[in-house]
């Protein structure tokens, strides 16, 4: 799938945001390719991301398996050669309660069936303002081990 239409691109990329509105962290990390890159983007300098199928899947399970519940809203997707770039709404849920609407624009560049790049600009204040202490204690272990 050397060269991809425009439609092929969209159509993998809301197969993306669908597995992830399901929370299928395989099914996410195994469109992004061997080098794919995902960091958001407040965090580049600060820590590497995640690298390939793996880390892409272990770095979601991290900040999204613990929640209780979580819903994406896909939005407008835009797309011009590789790159597509989408905005969306996130609703996270902790088990007590705290609720957090999360917008995001992510920019990705797919080639060859595969995401090689995955940015997501997004406010982290939106999330750790109303995030419960055992949740940010637990992202910020668990990016200390990776």
């Amino acid at each position: 799938m050397a060269d991809m239409s425009d439609a092929e691109r969209v159509g993998l990329v809301e197969q993306f945001w669908d597995a992830l509105n399901q929370r299928d962290f395989a099914a996410v990390g195994a469109m992004m390719s061997e080098h794919g890159h995902y960091i958001d983007v407040p965090l580049v300098g600060v820590e590497p991301g995640a690298h390939g199928p793996a880390q892409t899947e272990a770095r979601l399970r991290l900040g999204l398996e613990p929640l209780s519940d979580y819903r994406l809203h896909p939005g407008t997707i835009v797309v011009s050669g590789d790159m597509v770039i989408t905005e969306h709404l996130e609703e996270w849920w902790w088990r007590d309660g705290e609720h957090a609407e999360v917008r995001f624009c992510s920019v990705m560049e797919v080639r060859d069936g595969k995401v090689d790049r995955w940015w997501d600009y997004v406010d982290l204040n939106s999330i750790f303002s109303v995030a419960p202490q055992w949740w940010t204690d637990h992202i910020a272990a668990g990016y200390q081990s990776a």
